[in-house]
């Protein structure tokens, strides 16, 4: 799984460098890689969130 997401990102260096580590696989790049799919759940439900409150603060036209 890490691998391929490394291989789907790797058009951007940097960032693929920081998040999976290139192409080596090892525990470090797999703790960050858990840790990033552990938060992002929290980190969309908290945008929701954001993106609701400011929709009914405003209203809709729906």
């Amino acid at each position: 799984g890490a691998t391929v997401i490394t291989n789907l990102l790797y058009f951007i260096p940097g960032l693929v460098s920081w998040i999976c580590g290139g192409y080596i696989v090892s525990d470090p790049t797999l703790k960050r890689f858990f840790v990033l799919h552990f938060i992002f759940p929290f980190i969309a439900i908290c945008i929701v969130f954001i993106h609701i409150f400011f929709l009914h603060l405003q209203g809709s036209s729906n």
